[in-house]
């Protein structure tokens, strides 16, 4: 998920931000997750996935913590760039003498920091009151490789983002409709394995299908890349609804086959095989880092807001394993789809053809509203990756390359694959290790180091992470980094079987 979530100045109360934030969290990877649980078995998935929630939830507060410290240093520049002014207005009468002893006590290096007045009585300077969003704190924190890397991450995690928007729609089109007129009537969901090239409708072969509704959906959707679109509330209310009522529809019908004996399922324990594709799916379906600032800043009251993002945590992980074992026990390993609302097309799960096609293209409804949001994000990013200070885009570049290099290549990877698993897996697993580990884990350590410079070393951050340690900020390095190796090598051994 990308984007903001409220306008800076709508404030709400801290349980309507709880119910947000499961929103944003829970989103099209909680759809992959019952297949990559079957492919890696049970007790695997529950450890991975309880460790990797721990893990998002440690990097959560790293963001929280970084925000306040940027909210800091930019309140107190504005309040250094008020007194330099006041100071110009009236020179001699301005200033007190105990303010120009205070200033005269603090050495001024030739590079001097963007604030370097230190008053640890404000019990309000880590207030969050102003959005900051990452790239903002990473521009502040970081170095110039460090944006550029920032920036490079997010972009290619927002690449992936569309890539499994832009298939997940036509899939979900060509397995709905294929079943409905074509030669497969109600048979989606029945454990039949069907090839590319079977047929669809007549002589149009079911690749075709998924690449006709390719090209509809670039032609619909791709166009909004072009212009300025934002997510609106009653849009998201919307979305939020529907996909509340397909998910809790999904686990009561699995608990139903269940509870009369008609369960399938006899998931292994553990395979380690899986592990590679369950790593990303989860890194995938826990992301929410990139879009804190718009969702924690709104929050009235953020005294407890890391407790309130644990207990949304635990919702979320309770949530994740319920749908997650009502499928694997629901359904046999080989019949889990990559999109698990399509198991729920067969007549035989479901007899009420509005529930059928409901959940059979929910993905295309909830998906349809999202993809042109994360494609202006892309293109923003973009502009903000090349923009130097004072310069303008030509009309060209602005209007139609910047768009141009945002639609085509996730278009591209769309249409030469719709392994869902895969493209969710290898986006949570490399980029979305970037921006939920690495990231959030440099920004913490960077601004702890910025507000002690700035501040002085007895300066306590208000939304200091719980996980205040060193050592913290080096584990999820080192785990990070060794999940790009092991995930990169399992890659390769897999392809080197083949």
């Amino acid at each position: 998920m990308a984007g903001g979530i409220t306008d800076t100045g709508e404030l709400y109360s801290p349980y309507v931000g709880l119910v947000y934030m499961f929103n944003l969290i829970v989103g099209t990877g909680a759809l992959t997750m019952p297949k990559a649980f079957a492919t890696a078995g049970w007790l695997v998935s529950l450890v991975l996935l309880m460790f990797l929630g721990f893990m998002s939830y440690m990097t959560t507060t790293f963001v929280v913590e970084a925000m306040a410290a940027a909210n800091a240093q930019l309140r107190w520049k504005r309040m250094e760039k008020r007194k330099e002014d006041d100071e110009d207005e009236d020179s001699s009468s301005g200033v007190s003498d105990s303010d120009v002893l205070l200033r005269d006590s603090y050495e001024r290096a030739e590079t001097r920091p963007i604030l370097s007045v230190q008053r640890r009585g404000s019990p309000n300077i880590f207030e969050i009151t102003e959005r900051v969003e990452m790239g903002q704190m990473a521009s502040m924190f970081f170095n110039k490789v460090g944006v550029n890397l920032f920036y490079f991450c997010i972009i290619i995690y927002l690449y992936g983002d569309l890539a499994i928007y832009a298939a997940a729609v036509p899939v979900s089109l060509m397995q709905v409709t294929c079943s409905a007129i074509g030669n497969h009537s109600c048979n989606v969901g029945d454990g039949t394995k069907y090839n590319d090239t079977d047929k669809c409708w007549g002589p149009i072969r079911r690749i075709d299908a998924y690449r006709l509704y390719l090209a509809a959906f670039t032609l619909l959707l791709g166009p909004f890349t072009f212009f300025n679109v934002q997510k609106t509330k009653y849009l998201q209310i919307m979305t939020s609804l529907m996909r509340w009522i397909a998910f809790i529809l999904m686990i009561i019908l699995a608990l139903i086959r269940i509870s009369r004996g008609q369960a399938e399922g006899h998931p292994s324990m553990a395979q380690l095989s899986g592990i590679r594709n369950l790593f990303g799916v989860c890194v995938y379906s826990f992301m929410c880092q990139h879009s804190l600032p718009s969702l924690i800043t709104p929050i009235s009251k953020k005294r407890h807001v890391n407790k309130l993002v644990l207990l949304d945590y635990i919702l979320i992980l309770a949530f994740y394993s319920l749908l997650s074992f009502t499928a694997i026990y629901c359904f046999r390993n080989d019949t889990l789809m990559d999109m698990y609302t399509l198991n729920f097309t067969n007549c035989e799960i479901i007899n009420v053809a509005f529930i059928r096609y409901f959940l059979g293209l929910f993905p295309v409804f909830t998906i349809s509203t999202n993809f042109p949001i994360i494609a202006v994000t892309l293109r923003n990013n973009w502009k903000t990756l090349f923009h130097r200070e004072g310069g303008t885009y030509p009309w060209l570049v602005d209007r139609i390359v910047f768009p141009a290099i945002t639609l085509v290549p996730p278009v591209l990877v769309a249409f030469c694959t719709h392994d869902l698993e895969s493209l969710v897996g290898i986006t949570g697993a490399y980029a979305g290790n970037g921006i939920q580990y690495l990231i959030p884990a440099f920004l913490a350590y960077c601004s702890r180091k910025d507000t002690q410079l700035v501040f002085g070393s007895g300066t306590v951050n208000k939304h200091l992470s719980p996980f205040r340690h060193t050592f913290w900020i080096v584990f999820v390095l080192i785990w990070g980094f060794s999940c790009f190796v092991f995930v990169t090598a399992n890659i390769v051994l897999s392809e080197s079987k083949l």
